[in-house]
């Protein structure tokens, strides 16, 4: 059994997902984690003669070995690591909804304090790509900003939804690490330096992201989910009703291979096999984990995964010794498995007694009576699926129909369909009453986003007398586009968007890439030239339309510049297209942008105008105060009665403008998020290279204020910046 090999309690308070060690004199590991009163602690046991001085940013705490850095601000992210190379120890990064601040703990001092308008959700301190120097890198409202020792910002792209986790790992083992973010719109995405090389879509917000070996990664979502993926395949996953607060990869049975180090909100801290997630240890605090990292803590030369809950309990384990390898488990938990092996012994025996029935049964049955009752049904029976576009239903709203029936006279008694992101919980039960048993079942399918689905179906299949059923299982794959409905080209008018390009591949290619990721009920058939499919969304009713020439030259029409991007993703990678530039016009679209502009350079106004009253006000309270203190110690109580309640107004109206900074503020972050969504927007309407320069060539526009250019390079890409 593992037992802890030390044990801490800290007087403070520790927000989750907040914790990091640092050698901040180069040598001496220091616990370090974000409080709820907007501070940073530091633990620093081992120089207790060489306290950290303190001027009025870092303050000596209650406890002997911690020290307290006074933010200011509700912490967001925190890290600490080699920035600087030069310096020999490590630096300290923490983030707020504002701003980053590189503060060198040892000579207590700013490396540099940097305003960051999109705000830092999530922070990884690391090399990224080829880029020379060591980045602190931190994803925002729907960016990412990477900053060397000297607060340059050297790396900056956008995704598409704010970032909230990161983390950096060799994902296609060139032996250069790329970027991996995780945001709210349920994506993780592969930087290869600014530039998109995969995007993996999970069913909920990516809350956490570690590097484990290799190519290799674990994840963690909201919704109590947590696995492994190598590169873009996910070798496992589990759920919990629990949330996964942290996760970190440890060799904790010393077998030379991570496992998944995972803590919960319950307090629980389980430890799975990289390759198959089983448990190989759990222990439990008292209160929710905070955070797990890894340190030489006790500096005896062999690290140890330190773990630290809310309520400042830290305890550290060593790797398991030879002896104990296979028994990392506690005595409960081997009790537990006991149960559990018992359970399994108890259901095997039931099912054998009913084999056993079932066996006197089919021999005393007469005739075919008795077969129905025992489950026995043809040995050539089928299941059979079938996927089509509804649009014509009067309850429901258009969606894609599944079809599930059988090959004779046997009914359907029940179905399971497990799929992701498309039912809650994913999965769906379809469990008909005993009066409508049939021998075909329909099942409305509305998927969310344009991804392919795989439909995992199982089927209860016998007689309408049955007490026993056979399980049919079977794989069904949704096409990307299936919430898209063919449509003859009629005079009605087509959408005034528009995205053009041109492809060297043969308009065969095309069209069969049509018939894999549209659901359609004939194949479409390559005509003589032109080529002109129209399609309905079942969403919202809008129209698509595609076009090719006997040139290549392939024109999308709709108004969706998102369905836009998805339908130029999916065609360069079924074409196997590495760099694709792209004509584009969305009218309605850009005036929407250009609006949002407007509202951010009045916004900015504004942000300083308040600034610049806050400032006039502080300084007349100062002045007041002074002359109220005068007053009372010359005896004027008139006076100083006047004076406190000019302070007293004055300080109510200081308390409304920061309410109305705060607003003015939040309405920004809005703007700033639509306007960050718009160049990732742009950006995936191109492929490869072009659509690294739109981004960059966007930034510098935005930058500079250049909105007509701005315009221009989304319209055109980057020949015109």
């Amino acid at each position: 059994m593992l037992v802890p090999v030390f044990t801490l309690k800290l007087n403070h308070r520790i927000n989750p997902r907040m914790v990091t060690v640092g050698k901040y004199d180069g040598t001496h590991p220091c616990l370090t984690a974000a409080t709820q009163a907007g501070k940073v602690f530091i633990h620093n046991p081992h120089t207790r003669s060489q306290r950290f001085v303190s001027n009025n940013l870092l303050q000596s705490g209650l406890d002997s070995d911690t020290s307290l850095l006074n933010i200011n601000q509700s912490v967001s992210c925190l890290t600490a690591g080699v920035l600087n190379p030069r310096l020999g120890h490590d630096t300290l990064l923490v983030g707020t909804q504002t701003n980053l601040l590189a503060y060198d703990v040892y000579n207590n001092s700013d490396v540099f304090y940097k305003e960051v308008a999109d705000g830092a959700n999530a922070i990884v301190l690391g090399q990224l790509g080829e880029i020379p120097t060591p980045l602190a890198i931190i994803g925002g409202n729907c960016t990412l900003q990477g900053f060397d020792q000297d607060g340059n910002d050297l790396f900056w792209t956008v995704t598409g939804d704010n970032v909230q986790s990161l983390a950096l790992c060799d994902f296609d083992g060139d032996g250069k690490k790329e970027l991996l973010a995780g945001s709210e719109d349920f994506d993780i995405r592969v930087f290869k330096e600014d530039e998109i090389m995969a995007e993996i879509s999970e069913t909920e917000t990516i809350t956490a992201l570690c590097h484990m070996h290799g190519s290799r990664f674990g994840y963690a979502l909201a919704n109590g989910t947590v696995g492994v993926y190598d590169r873009a395949t996910r070798y496992w996953r589990i759920k919990s009703k629990n949330h996964a607060i942290s996760i970190h990869a440890f060799d904790l049975n010393s077998d030379g291979v991570c496992e998944l180090i995972t803590g919960w909100s319950n307090g629980k801290i389980d430890a799975r096999s990289d390759r198959t997630g089983e448990v190989i240890f759990k222990d439990n605090f008292t209160s929710s984990v905070a955070g797990i990292v890894e340190e030489d803590y006790r500096m005896d030369g062999q690290s140890q995964l330190i773990c630290c809950s809310v309520e400042g309990e830290v305890r550290g384990y060593l790797p398991a010794d030879r002896e104990m390898r296979g028994n990392l488990m506690d005595t409960n938990a081997e009790q537990d498995l006991i149960r559990e092996l018992s359970q399994r012994k108890q259901n095997l025996l039931l099912e054998l007694r009913n084999y056993e029935e079932n066996s006197k049964v089919a021999l005393n049955a007469l005739g075919g009576e008795g077969d129905g009752q025992i489950g026995i049904i043809p040995a050539n029976t089928q299941l059979q699926t079938s996927l089509s576009v509804n649009v014509d239903t009067a309850n429901q709203s258009p969606h894609v129909e599944l079809s599930i029936s059988t090959s004779n006279d046997t009914i359907i008694r029940a179905v399971l369909i497990f799929a992701e992101g498309i039912f809650d919980g994913e999965s769906h039960v379809v469990h008909p009453s005993a009066h409508n048993l049939s021998g075909q079942i329909f099942v409305p399918i509305t998927p969310p986003k344009d991804i392919p689905v795989d439909l995992h179906i199982k089927a209860y299949v016998g007689y309408r007398n049955s007490m026993q059923f056979h399980v049919f299982e079977l794989t069904r794959q949704l096409p990307r586009f299936s919430m898209y409905a063919r449509q003859t080209p009629g005079p009605a008018s087509e959408p005034q968007s528009y995205v053009t390009f041109t492809v060297s591949d043969r308009v065969q290619r095309v069209v069969m890439w049509m018939n894999q990721n549209f659901l359609v009920p004939e194949d479409i058939e390559c005509p003589s030239m032109p080529l002109d499919i129209c399609f309905t969304s079942l969403r919202d009713g809008g129209q698509l339309r595609i076009k090719m020439n006997a040139s290549g030259e392939v024109t999308i029409r709709t108004e969706d510049i998102d369905l836009a991007g998805e339908l130029i993703q999916s065609m360069a990678s079924f074409l196997a297209i590495e760099d694709l530039q792209v004509e584009a016009g969305f009218p309605a679209y850009f005036e929407e942008l250009r609006q949002i502009l407007v509202q951010v350079d009045d916004y900015h106004s504004v942000h300083q105008k308040l600034t610049a009253e806050m400032a006039d006000h502080s300084n007349l309270v100062r002045s007041l105060m002074v002359r109220a203190e005068d007053a009372r110690l010359m005896g004027d109580m008139k006076s100083m009665k006047k004076g406190y309640m000019e302070l007293f107004d004055l300080n109510r109206d200081l308390i409304n403008g920061y309410k109305i900074r705060c607003n003015n503020h939040t309405e920004l972050l809005t703007c700033l998020r639509a306007v960050n969504q718009a160049i990732q927007r742009a950006g995936r309407l191109r492929v490869g290279k072009p659509k690294t320069q739109v981004i960059s060539a966007c930034r510098d526009a935005i930058k500079n204020n250049n909105i007509s250019a701005l315009f221009k390079i989304m319209r055109a890409g980057s020949t015109l910046s």
